[in-house]
C-alpha cells in the first residue's frame, strides 16, 4: 500500500516565492518540502513518485464565496456536482452561501447542510449562517470554530434574504463577534433605476443596461454605510465582490490583510469581463453586482495589486441555460466559475496583469489567514495536503459541452486558456488526475482557529 506521494522537480509557488523543489505527502499532510533535487532512495519506498518538471505546484485555492444550490435548488447545482467542478479547477476548499431553499437561517437548517456535504462533497467545505431581520438569537448561537461566518444580504440577489431593518442591522453589527460577510447594493436605488428603464424599454430591457441599473452609486452607498456601521461597533466586516472604482477608496492598504477589521473581495468575473461583453454574452454575464465599465474593471484589478482588495473568489452561482436565456427581468443573476477561475487568473498573469505569487496570496494564503482556517492555504510542513499541480503550457478550449457543472454552461464558452489543472490533492488524496476522479475519499469540514 502506498504511503503517499513524492512530487519532484516542481516549480513551487508559495509564500511569495518561486523555487524548484520537491514536496512529500504522507497520509493527509504535507510531510516535508525540499528545495532543489532530492533523489529517491529508501526513505521514499512505497511512495508514488510524480515528476513535475515544467509544472507549477501550488496550494489548493480556497473560495470564500460560492452558491452550490443545495438544498432546494438542485436543478441548478448541488453539493456533489459543483465541488467536483471545483477540484477539477484547483479549488480544494469552499465557503457556501445560505440563500438555498430553505435558507440556512436557523442552527438546524445550517447543520443540515453540513450533513449533506459530509456525504457528497469532494472538496473541503464550510457554510455561512444566514441572516434575516429577526434571527439574531440564531446568529449568536453560531460556533466560530466550525462555521466560516455570518452572511448578510444588504442588497437583494437570488432568494429572499434582504436585511433592511435598521435596528436589526445595528443589533447584528453590535452583537455578532465573528466575521460578517456582506453583499452591498442599495436596494431602493436599484428599484428606482429598474423602474426608469422599464418605463423606457418595457420588460425586454437590453442586458447592457444591467450595469446602469445596478450602478456604482448603489454599490458605494451600501458599502460605505456598512463600513460606517462596522466602524461604529468594531465589527469584523468582509465586503464581497467589489465591482466599482468608486468603492476602492473605502478600504485600507497600509496594513496587512490579516490585521484589518474591514476587508474586501474581488471576483473573477469582475476582473475578466466588462460591460463591452454584454454584446456577445448577454445574460450569461448578468451578475449582482453587475459587470461594469472597463474603468471599473481595471481599477479593481489595480486594487488587488495595491492591497485594497484582500482576497479573490468566484461567487459561483449557477442557473440553468434556459433561465439565463430569459429576458432581463426573468433572467436570474449569477453564473458558474469554479472550474476555470484558476486558469483564467493564470491567463491574466501571463498577460502581465497579476504576478502568480500575488494570485496565490489572494486566493489561498490570505483567505486562510483572514478566516483563521486551521492548517490550510499554504504549502507548509504539517499542513493538510491540499495541493494542486498545474501544467502552464497545456492549452484547453473551454466549451459548454466539456464543463462539469450541473447547469452545463460557462461564461467562458469558446475561450482558449493556455494552462490546465493536471492534478488536485484534497487532504493528501489524489481526487483529480488529468480528467479522472477518485471519489473514494471526500472532503472535510473546515475548522477555524478563533
Amino acid at each position: 500500500m502506498t504511503k503517499g506521494f513524492f512530487i519532484k522537480n516542481a516549480t513551487i509557488i508559495n509564500e511569495g516565492k518561486k523555487i524548484i523543489g520537491c514536496l512529500k505527502i504522507t497520509a493527509n499532510i504535507i510531510d516535508d518540502i525540499y528545495e532543489g533535487e532530492v533523489k529517491p532512495d529508501e526513505f521514499l519506498k512505497n511512495y508514488t513518485i510524480i515528476d513535475a518538471k515544467g509544472k507549477w505546484l501550488i496550494p489548493g485555492l480556497i473560495d470564500d464565496q460560492v452558491h452550490f444550490r443545495e438544498p432546494g435548488l438542485t436543478h441548478k447545482g448541488d453539493l456533489y456536482t459543483e465541488p467536483k467542478a471545483a477540484v477539477a479547477g484547483g479549488i480544494t476548499s469552499y465557503m457556501e452561501m445560505p440563500n438555498t431553499v430553505p435558507s440556512a437561517v436557523t442552527q438546524r437548517l445550517l447543520a443540515d447542510k453540513y450533513v449533506i456535504a459530509a456525504e457528497k462533497s469532494l472538496a473541503n467545505y464550510s457554510f455561512y449562517m444566514g441572516t434575516t431581520n429577526t434571527n439574531l438569537d440564531q446568529l449568536l448561537k453560531t460556533d466560530p470554530k466550525t462555521v466560516c461566518g455570518i452572511k448578510i444580504f444588504l442588497g437583494s440577489s437570488t432568494g429572499d434574504m434582504l436585511v433592511d431593518n435598521v435596528d436589526a442591522l445595528n443589533d447584528i453589527f453590535k452583537e455578532v463577534k465573528m466575521l460578517i460577510a456582506v453583499h452591498c447594493e442599495d436596494d431602493p436605488m436599484i428599484k428606482i433605476r429598474a423602474s426608469e428603464f422599464k418605463n423606457q424599454y418595457g420588460e425586454n430591457i437590453p442586458m447592457r443596461f444591467h450595469a446602469a441599473i445596478r450602478n456604482d452609486e448603489a454599490c458605494y452607498k451600501s458599502s460605505s454605510e456598512a463600513i460606517d456601521r462596522a466602524t461604529k461597533y468594531d465589527t469584523r466586516l468582509h465586503i464581497l465582490h467589489i465591482s466599482t472604482a468608486r468603492e476602492i477608496a473605502l478600504f485600507r492598504n497600509d496594513i496587512p490583510s490579516i490585521e484589518k477589521r474591514i476587508t474586501a473581495e474581488a471576483c473573477v468575473h469582475h476582473l475578466w469581463f466588462s460591460e463591452e461583453d454584454y454584446a456577445t454574452k448577454g445574460g450569461f454575464i448578468k451578475w449582482n453586482p453587475a459587470v461594469k465599465t472597463l474603468k471599473d474593471r481595471d481599477a479593481v484589478r489595480q486594487a488587488v495589486i495595491d492591497n485594497y482588495i484582500d482576497v479573490l473568489a468566484t461567487d459561483h452561482a449557477p442557473h440553468t441555460f434556459a433561465e439565463k436565456k430569459n429576458p432581463y427581468f426573468k433572467c436570474p443573476s449569477g453564473g458558474p466559475l469554479v472550474q476555470h477561475a484558476l486558469v483564467a487568473l493564470i491567463e491574466m498573469s501571463k498577460n502581465g496583469i497579476f504576478p502568480m505569487e500575488l494570485i496565490i496570496q489572494k486566493y489561498a494564503h490570505a483567505v486562510a489567514d483572514m478566516f483563521q482556517i486551521k492548517k490550510r492555504g499554504y504549502l507548509r510542513k504539517g499542513f493538510y495536503a491540499d495541493v494542486v499541480l498545474v501544467n502552464p503550457e497545456a492549452s484547453q478550449l473551454v466549451e459548454n459541452a466539456n464543463v462539469l457543472y450541473k447547469s452545463e454552461w460557462t461564461p467562458f464558452d469558446g475561450t482558449r486558456f493556455s494552462s490546465t489543472v493536471e492534478k488536485t490533492f484534497v487532504n493528501g488524496h489524489l481526487v483529480y488526475d488529468n480528467g479522472i476522479f477518485d471519489e473514494t475519499k471526500l472532503g472535510e469540514r473546515l475548522i477555524f482557529e478563533r
